[in-house]
């Protein structure tokens, strides 16, 4: 009774996702995962960084969302100049995306260190939709009829980053194109807007204070909203909690093991009806800054 009952809300979630919901993945450490949605982001650590966040969400549930991320950027030896890839994995149900894009930024300094960085992001979504899966409850449903294996959706987008030494906002587009999934003009990609904006604050001489805001709108969607802050102690140990409006709620921490290899882990709990079926949700991020100068690094990042 279990099985039918997820996998009743499963599909429920997906006939009215195709046309309606919020198609990219959400992130608990989204603020390490700017680059996903910002193509302006690229460069602006000063390094060449890659960073993966891996999530598992609603486990237990049938046809969860699985969701992993890889992003690598770095400035170019002309220092105005950030390029950037970004990879990423998703699958909900009998729906896979495979994204592939490239990242490029271009900066205007300013004195202090701040920076107006503009982005342009470039590339495709490989989308399977395994139609056969579904139960149907209307026979010769036209939009379950053929199964749809590695379809080829170009696209691109762009966006705007500012930030100084403990300030940050930047607003994007990350895919322009609202192209259809398969054959019909009904189930496309949606336009997603992003804001997300932050700031780090001392607190004493030992914390440090980090909230931050991701704003997503998307035609036909309620607005999400994720609102999170971090404590920093030593600027080693990171300790949040984080509350996606009306969705859920959670907890992360993160642990700077050297100066340039950071780990992260990341919980969530929803806070809809759907709670009761599942076990919550977990992620675990990898960053690794390579330096390739002899000063090393600097100071540490907060973002």
């Amino acid at each position: 009774m279990r099985n039918f009952r997820n996998s009743l809300l499963v599909l429920v979630s997906l006939l009215g996702g195709f046309s309606f919901a919020q198609q990219d993945p959400h992130f608990t450490q989204y603020f390490d995962n700017t680059l996903f949605v910002n193509p302006a982001y690229a460069g602006s650590r000063d390094m060449l960084n890659v960073t993966t966040i891996h999530r598992e969400q609603w486990v237990g549930f049938t046809g969860r969302p699985r969701s992993t991320t890889m992003s690598i950027h770095s400035p170019l030896k002309y220092r105005s100049v950030g390029l950037g890839l970004t990879a990423v994995a998703d699958e909900v149900g009998p729906i896979r995306q495979t994204m592939f894009y490239g990242d490029f930024s271009y900066s205007l300094k300013f004195k202090r260190g701040s920076k107006l960085v503009f982005g342009l992001k470039g590339g495709l979504n490989m989308i399977s939709i395994g139609k056969a899966t579904l139960d149907a409850i209307t026979d010769g449903d036209p939009k379950l009829n053929q199964s749809i294996r590695n379809k080829v959706n170009p696209n691109f987008g762009g966006g705007v980053y500012y930030h100084a030494d403990h300030f940050f906002a930047g607003i994007s587009v990350p895919r322009v194109l609202e192209q259809s999934y398969d054959v019909t003009s009904t189930n496309l990609e949606r336009r997603h807007y992003f804001l997300v904006t932050g700031g780090v604050f001392k607190a004493n001489s030992e914390w440090k204070l980090r909230p931050s805001v991701q704003l997503k709108f998307t035609e036909g969607a309620p607005l999400s909203a994720d609102f999170s802050i971090a404590g920093i102690s030593n600027d080693k140990l990171w300790i949040g909690a984080m509350y996606r409006l009306d969705a859920a709620f959670g907890v992360f921490t993160q642990y700077q093991i050297t100066n340039q290899f950071k780990i992260g882990f990341a919980s969530e709990f929803g806070t809809q009806a759907i709670r009761n079926y599942n076990y919550g949700t977990f992620e675990a991020l990898l960053s690794y800054d390579f330096v390739f100068k002899k000063e090393g690094i600097r100071s540490p990042r907060y973002f």
